[in-house]
């Protein structure tokens, strides 16, 4: 019998090494256990804080870990984030993509759906090195907006705050059922994944009068001390937050006995800092400082401070002296590492930036006045250095971590300065580069179900048997579209690109637009309200009626911000406009003394390149393209004044209406000719396209997902 047993142990020994063997060359060993949970004193925990360090359990002993990761949003194209539409296999799909990029935490805002946890808990068990989690915490802006108090209406915004976090905590342990509500997660949650979460990040970015009316409305509530927390000259909002973290933490020792340490979302409008020569007094009115907020001594995991760190906002970062006289070891004017410095020295406990990012979109916002690392304007690849030189500043200035915004591109969000432009319901039904917000991600969801309709990149392959919209002695002109973009493409007969000069009147809307272009001379078959000139590569441009310029009218006419134009109110005045969007209206720098004027900056203005993500010469701000004499162009829909693509909705008339409001259109109508070379009257052509409710998309990995990638790589 010992013989016996001996073989057989041996056997299933030599069995076992096989396949631990096969697992490890295939991926699938679970390699999940109790060596990432540490004990003391009967509480499980799985990552703490010593000094400015951040350490996480693995492989049964303590690291210092710098947390390199990306901050993962809940929404997808055709949805909003409320509807929580991602599927488990496609969060497991973008774990592996996420890991492969050598990050190891994804940080989420509010509770998700199971699919989420579950697919964490599934990647996890069989990946090499786990993703962790750091969770958040979300507060309802329309009761802060309505209550303005953080203790308001019997303590309703914290309450609430409270039961979500104690239902993060049945979740993150797999023993939790959320009833249906409408804009909330729901559903019974089995996975347990309470190893993988190093830490909580409470709140949102404060707005800064709710904090300062909480203060004043509640100035006796300035204390707290807690089984887990306690504070120590505290504002009351800071109390609020002191409180609520409390509670979550004692719910889980008690019910679960397991603590992790936590933090609290801040940004630097409500940053510790003053700048004075901050011109907007709302960025640095109020304060939230996290080391008011102390840890008891049998809370040996502790707090650390997390911020929404971006390089071109708010102006401060581009006029508070002390930056803008900083340079780095390469000799650059650099008021991001500046700034990362400032706010470290107000800190003992370890920091965080929990976002930074840089939008890879056509439209821009915001100028960071120094290093051009613009809030747009920027393209892909351009994106992924900007973040590598971002990522090095936090790094070398000793933050514990640094996370991505964001993972994916986001269809639903908006912009201040195009957000009159659209219609809010329909965001998600359409890509608009315009708009920055939507793309900061480094997944990008391009139309088409593999591929786009077309690329402008001089080869017109997918134009062979497209039927053309206008056919002129000198130029034939095709259209198509797709939920990005409105395509053209001129085949013109000797068009030399060095002199020759391509224009495209277009029609949009009935009952206005110009008979003519007066500047060049030139009378069309309908009334034009939009003009594409190809005049080299550097010239080349979108021009609007005047009557039909919205960032006139939205400047000149109701803010009364420029000097306007009384020509500008007359329909079929023959004046094309240059189309601009606002960049910052005129201030006053406190500090300086000196008016800084209104600024905008020319967004009808078109890129020459390659905008083919498949072909090295890629370049993702790419507008138009030529090549023996054929020319492809790809205008956002915005440009042309459509609100939403999906349900053929225009801008209607802006005078007539009072105001931008939103008409329906059958199609457009487009002309074609290269000036100088035919007199008379441009006739214009017929382009429609079908409406529709559910977008086509794929999954693109930008160029900037491979430069973070090589970056965190060099990071251990």
């Amino acid at each position: 019998m010992k013989r016996k047993f001996l073989k057989i142990s041996v056997y299933a020994i030599i069995l076992a090494s096989t396949f631990l063997l096969i697992g490890i060359v295939t991926g699938i060993v679970n390699y999940s256990g109790t060596d990432r949970i540490a004990e003391e004193n009967g509480m499980k925990f799985v990552s703490k804080v010593e000094g400015k360090n951040f350490c996480v359990y693995s492989n049964g002993k303590w690291e210092n870990k710098f947390l390199k990761g990306v901050n993962l949003g809940a929404g997808k194209p055709g949805t909003f984030p409320g509807e929580l539409a991602i599927t488990k296999d496609e969060y497991l799909r973008w774990f592996k993509q996420i890991s492969d990029m050598n990050a190891d935490v994804i940080r989420v805002y509010t509770t998700l759906k199971p699919d989420f946890y579950d697919a964490l808990y599934l990647y996890n068990k069989t990946a090499r090195k786990p993703l962790y989690l750091l969770q958040g915490v979300w507060i309802n802006e329309e009761d802060i907006a309505a209550l303005n108090d953080a203790y308001g209406d019997n303590e309703r915004i914290m309450k609430a705050f409270i039961k979500d976090a104690k239902d993060l905590v049945d979740v993150f342990h797999g023993n939790a059922t959320l009833p249906k509500k409408t804009g909330f997660a729901s559903g019974t949650y089995k996975s347990d994944i309470s190893q993988y979460v190093i830490g909580w990040i409470f709140g949102v970015e404060w707005d800064p009068n709710f904090v300062n009316n909480t203060n004043k409305m509640n100035p006796t509530r300035n204390h707290y001390s807690g089984k887990y927390l306690f504070t120590e000259n505290a504002s009351p909002f800071e109390t609020f937050m002191c409180e609520a973290g409390d509670k979550v933490v004692e719910y889980e020792a008690e019910k679960y006995k397991m603590i992790r340490p936590v933090s609290y979302s801040n940004w630097l409008t409500t940053d510790t800092l003053k700048h004075p020569n901050e011109p907007l007094p709302k960025e640095d009115m109020a304060e939230v400082n996290v080391e008011h907020i102390k840890p008891q001594k049998n809370f040996t995991q502790g707090v650390f401070a997390s911020y929404h760190i971006y390089p071109y906002y708010p102006d401060f970062m581009n006029y508070q002296k002390e930056y803008v006289s900083f340079k780095d070891e390469s000799g650059k004017i650099n008021t991001y590492k500046a700034y990362l410095r400032d706010l470290m020295k107000q800190h003992t406990m370890p920091v965080l930036v929990a976002e930074f990012g840089i939008p890879a979109s056509r439209g821009m916002a915001h100028k960071s006045l120094y290093s051009g690392y613009n809030q747009g304007s920027i393209d892909e690849t351009q994106q992924g250095v900007i973040l590598q030189s971002l990522l090095k500043d936090i790094y070398d200035e000793g933050y514990c971590g640094a996370l991505v915004f964001s993972w994916q591109d986001e269809w639903f969000k908006r912009t201040w300065n195009t957000m009159d432009l659209d219609l809010p319901d329909s965001r998600p039904f359409w890509s608009n580069p315009q708009t920055n917000e939507q793309e900061f991600g480094l997944l990008a969801f391009d139309p088409g179900k593999k591929e786009s309709v077309c690329y402008v990149d001089g080869d017109t392959q997918e134009w062979k048997d497209a039927t053309p919209i206008y056919s002129g002695k000198n130029v034939k002109l095709f259209a198509k579209s797709d939920e990005k973009y409105l395509y053209l493409m001129a085949d013109t007969n000797n068009f030399d690109f060095s002199k020759d000069k391509l224009l495209v009147p277009i029609d949009t809307i009935n009952g206005q637009g110009n008979q003519e272009d007066k500047a060049r001379n030139v009378k069309f078959s309908r009334n034009a309200d939009f003009e594409v000139l190809i005049d080299g590569k550097d010239n080349s441009k979108v021009f609007v009626d005047a009557y039909y310029d919205s960032f006139n009218y939205i400047y000149a006419e109701q803010l009364k911000m420029l000097e306007g134009d009384p020509l500008y109110k007359v329909k079929n005045s023959g004046i094309f406009n240059t189309m601009y969007l606002c960049l910052n209206k005129q201030f006053i720098l406190p500090q300086d003394k000196l008016e800084v004027p209104f600024s905008k900056y020319e967004t009808g203005a078109l890129k020459y390149g390659n905008g083919n993500p498949m072909q090295k010469e890629y370049n993702s701000l790419s507008d138009f393209c030529e090549k023996n004499g054929k020319i492809e162009i790809r205008i956002p829909w915005q440009l042309l004044n459509v609100m939403d693509p999906s349900s053929k909705s225009i801008m209607g008339d802006l005078y007539k209406n009072k105001g931008i409001k939103s008409e329906k259109t059958e199609g457009f109508y487009f002309g074609a000719e290269i000036l100088g070379r035919e007199e008379g009257t441009i006739n214009m052509g017929y382009f429609t396209w079908k409406p529709w409710e559910i977008p086509t998309y794929h999954e693109r990995l930008k160029p900037s997902y491979y430069k973070l990638q090589e970056a965190f790589g060099k990071i251990q």
